[in-house]
């Protein structure tokens, strides 16, 4: 850990910080409707959109029918990206002649991207055409990011009003998510990356000769575009296999600071955004700082232990001096890459720049310690946020029983319905997780995809549960994910861990929207402040406790099962 490493990580959050909390106000205008800046240029082609679909802008839907309508987009987005990489071979901008993607290949990938986990069991260079990478992955990077963020809006409104039978319009939200919000910033940042270096063509590839005088065909196409909402939608579906630490997606220092700044913006200023339009930007203060602990605390354990080396490998006489170096993309030191992992990790984005096998075992803990939180620091776009308003009224419901106070939060009482639906919705993610991961350490053809042993071998399993669970999407390299038990099982837990975890949450906002909007009394218990913090962290840390030691315990339960099959582990 160096002066230099600090000031560069301290420099990138001051500029999130700073540009979050103009842009959380913009969110809150954009969701009230209010006029912003942008209303005179957009506002004609957002009408235009709602006249093309057959929309009400004025009517509003109840919870139900808000989930109805969000599930009637999800499968129909479904239906199109499969479709799209099934017929690739027959369609135009396929300039290397791909093949049709394999079924479960096409499967996993579709549920991947429009559940904003983005996991990627494929090489997008050698895969995916150039229509593919551009109305498939890229057009469901704007939209799986919106509709996360409708989401979250969707609760929002559900605490900020009183007595309410509705919280929003679906298709109002998703519209203004995407053109608001998601698609100008993306464009600024894609004409960066474009100055930067990143590639944006149409071309298929480039032609470069190596030192020796032979010639090598590097794939090219559109990357920019896909980088930029990739990153600021908190997707991390790139371009290429080797996401950012490949260097056509992140060529310099500058581009990678970008990438940092805009994973961890828009999860920001979402919370920024919550505290605007409950009208009390304390409560959203408060969720925010108790993301930025987790997020600093773990980003100093996986800057400290890089940055001491492998004692392996200080044992065979090499130098530690400049920390863990296996897997690095040495242009950037270890201190933008810690920060690049606890980001991708905690914002969910799964943009992988340093390979997650070649961090020291400490390190690679905080990657895993954040997924089963469910990537809540500061988390994805949207899903960032109504994860935490979640935690937050299991805290009140828990803590108000413990001193004897009403269970309530930002003037709702919490009641056994609202607590049993925030509890259903954080079962989902460690059922899916440990039932599925069980599974794999005693099956042969799971245990086949592993490249390594031992008990690396099994956090390979349980990360890649635990990432897909949490709409993560990043992995440790060793396991190959592309296999039919892996795409179908991945794609699954993908698909149950977004619905069956997002759907009780907006049965929650139902009920929350319907209670009355009490004023705080002296019974009420504070949610702002330091004390508020420190219990919701420790919530925080039960729940995600509950799910790591047994978690742990899956280890002498493989090992058991793999000497009596006699099979190697």
């Amino acid at each position: 850990m160096t002066p230099a490493g600090i000031f560069e990580i301290a420099l990138t959050l001051a500029l999130v910080v700073g540009a979050a909390y103009p842009l959380g106000a913009f969110i809150a205008d954009v969701f009230e409707h209010r006029p912003t800046f942008l209303s005179k240029f957009l506002r004609p082609i957002e009408i235009g959109f709602y006249r093309t679909a057959g929309v009400n802008s004025d009517e509003e839907q109840d919870w139900l029918a808000y989930t109805q309508s969000m599930l009637i987009f999800f499968a129909a987005s479904f239906l199109t990206l499969y479709a799209l990489q099934r017929l690739q071979n027959l369609l135009p901008l396929n300039p290397q002649g791909f093949d049709a993607v394999p079924p479960d290949l096409a499967f996993n990938t579709a549920i991947s991207f429009i559940t904003n986990a983005n996991w990627q069991a494929y090489a997008g260079e050698t895969t995916m055409s150039h229509l593919t990478q551009m109305l498939g992955l890229t057009t469901h990077n704007f939209l799986d990011s919106a509709t996360a963020l409708a989401m979250a809006i969707a609760l929002t409104r559900a605490f900020a009003r009183s007595r309410s039978e509705t919280i929003g319009n679906f298709w109002v939200d998703l519209t203004r998510a995407a053109l608001y919000v998601l698609l100008p910033i993306s464009v600024v940042v894609a004409i960066v990356f474009v100055a930067l270096g990143v590639p944006q063509t149409l071309s298929p590839w480039v032609e470069a000769k190596t030192l020796e005088g032979a010639k090598q065909v590097i794939s090219i196409g559109p990357v920019a575009s896909q980088e930029a909402i990739k990153l600021f939608g908190n997707n991390g579906g790139g371009f290429f296999n080797a996401n950012s630490a490949h260097p056509f997606e992140n060529p310099s220092a500058w581009s990678n600071l970008i990438q940092n700044w805009s994973q961890l913006v828009l999860p920001v200023a979402s919370v920024f955004a919550f505290g605007r339009m409950v009208s009390d930007q304390r409560q959203g203060r408060s969720l925010l700082s108790a993301m930025a602990v987790l997020f600093v605390v773990g980003l100093i354990a996986i800057y400290w232990a890089e940055s001491r080396g492998s004692a392996l490998l200080s044992a065979q006489g090499v130098d530690a001096t400049f920390g863990n170096l296996e897997g690095k993309d040495l242009r950037f030191g270890q201190a933008s890459q810690a920060l690049f992992v606890a980001a991708t990790t905690g914002t969910g984005t799964g943009a992988s720049n340093p390979s997650l096998d070649s961090l020291t075992p400490i390190a690679g803990l905080v990657p895993m310690f954040n997924l089963l939180m469910g990537c809540i620091s500061p988390g994805g776009a949207g899903v960032g946020l109504y994860s935490m308003v979640l935690l937050a009224v299991v805290t009140v419901f828990l803590s108000g029983l413990m001193v004897g106070r009403t269970p309530e939060y930002l003037g709702k009482k919490i009641g056994a319905r609202e607590i049993r639906l925030a509890i259903f919705a954080l079962l989902v993610s460690p059922l899916l997780l440990l039932g599925l991961s069980g599974a794999s350490v005693e099956l042969k053809i799971a245990l086949d995809s592993l490249g390594n042993a031992g008990p690396h071998g099994l956090s390979e399993i349980v990360y890649a549960y635990a990432s897909t669970a949490s709409d993560n999407g990043s992995t440790f390299g060793g396991l190959n994910a592309n296999t039919f038990w892996y795409n179908t099982t991945t794609g699954i837990v993908m698909l149950f861990g977004r619905l069956a975890h997002v759907i009780p949450i907006m049965a929650l906002g139902g009920l929350i929207a319907a209670k009355p909007k009490a004023p705080p009394s002296v019974g009420s218990l504070p949610t702002h402040g330091v004390l508020f913090v420190v219990m919701l962290l420790g919530t925080i840390l039960i729940v995600t406790l509950l799910q790591f030691l047994p978690a742990l315990a899956l280890g002498p339960i493989a090992e058991l099962f793999l000497l009596k099959s006699g099979a190697a582990f």
